[in-house]
């Protein structure tokens, strides 16, 4: 029984909170709230559960054995740190970090102290999205050339004291959403090429700062001359997301839909093609943020119990970071940018 503290209490917290209940392999010990005015009522809530508002009193739970860390962005690496050197392993929500500096310094701290660092791009463990990685790498489409991987949604939530609106806290719209999609490319392509470069155009419709993308187009060149093109528009409605490869041998095309991104029943499909055949790939699993999450878990506790590898280490927390930032110096600049 693997045993879980969560550091930070918004929405995604308690989706956090719901998902290590009702699995079997795990227990949740501990809530650092972050806010006193708060925890008697989630004490009330959670009655089983230590419930504390600083989360260095967490962290001194001697049973603790992975603390996850769901926070407005800024506060990352500050927690990500003292939940490393207080010697727990951690899951970090995206982005790792504000800065790629950051990103390093907590990495390199985990394997220090030999610790598992898992950063929270759960779409990795994806039935739908986790599904086109395995087939790629089985060779279904040969080699990779291109993929275009597309978000169409509505307004972002603004998060607790509207933390998501201040680019300070945020740190910018693409480390917020697009970072997952970068990650997605680099993971599609890691057999075939290291992302190089990036070009970047954006604007605003929705956001009264002109830094705060609403719409955001990307080209990320790889190593071997491929690409993939990210792109995303905030100024939509409901959530729609869609990823489309084609390579040397074929092309496959998947799509989520739901009314919301946390919805339970959404739509979804995957397709390949041989360039002459269509076949609808069977999705057994449901396909969702809510679900990934809960896979999330699973594998962070198999990891701890020596029985999976992170689903995504925090090297790759680092470049996912790195690919956002440069899209973000991109979009400002008008200018390629080198990595």
């Amino acid at each position: 029984m693997i045993r879980y503290g969560i550091i930070g209490f918004g929405a995604w917290g308690r989706c956090y909170a719901d998902a290590i209940r009702k699995l079997p392999e795990v227990t949740l010990i501990g809530i650092a709230v972050g806010n006193s005015d708060t925890v008697n009522n989630i004490r009330t809530e959670y009655p089983d559960v230590t419930v504390v508002a600083d989360y260095h009193e967490l962290l001194r739970l001697n049973d603790l054995d992975v603390a996850v860390v769901s926070v407005p962005n800024h506060l990352h690496f500050r927690i990500g740190f003292d939940v490393l050197n207080a010697g727990k392993h951690s899951l970090i929500e995206k982005p790792l970090a504000l800065t790629v500096k950051d990103c390093e310094t907590l990495f390199q701290t985990a394997t220090e102290k030999n610790l598992y660092l898992a950063v929270g791009h759960q779409f990795r463990l994806s039935s739908l999205w986790g599904k086109i990685k395995e087939l790629i790498d089985s060779g279904r489409i040969g080699e990779p050339k291109y993929a275009l991987i597309e978000l169409s949604r509505n307004p972002y939530r603004t998060g607790e004291d509207g933390w998501r609106y201040d680019k300070k806290r945020v740190g910018n719209w693409i480390l917020e959403e697009p970072v997952h999609f970068f990650d997605l490319a680099c993971w599609y392509f890691e057999l075939f090429g290291k992302a190089v470069s990036v070009y970047a155009t954006a604007n605003t419709c929705l956001s009264t700062d002109s830094e705060l993308y609403d719409n955001l187009s990307a080209v990320v060149h790889f190593s071997n001359g491929s690409y993939a093109v990210i792109t995303q528009t905030l100024a939509a409605f409901e959530h729609h997301q869609s990823v489309k490869v084609t390579g040397t041998k074929g092309s496959l095309w998947a799509a989520w839909s739901g009314a919301m991104d946390r919805t339970r029943h959404p739509e979804f499909f995957l397709k390949i093609s041989d360039g002459n055949n269509v076949t609808e790939i069977n999705i057994e699993k449901p396909a969702g943020e809510l679900f990934e999450l809960e896979e999330q878990i699973i594998q962070m506790s198999r990891v701890i119990r020596g029985e999976a590898k992170i689903h995504c280490t925090g090297s790759d927390g680092c470049r996912a970071t790195a690919l956002s930032i440069a899209a973000q110096k991109s979009a400002q600049t008008g200018e390629e940018v080198k990595l």
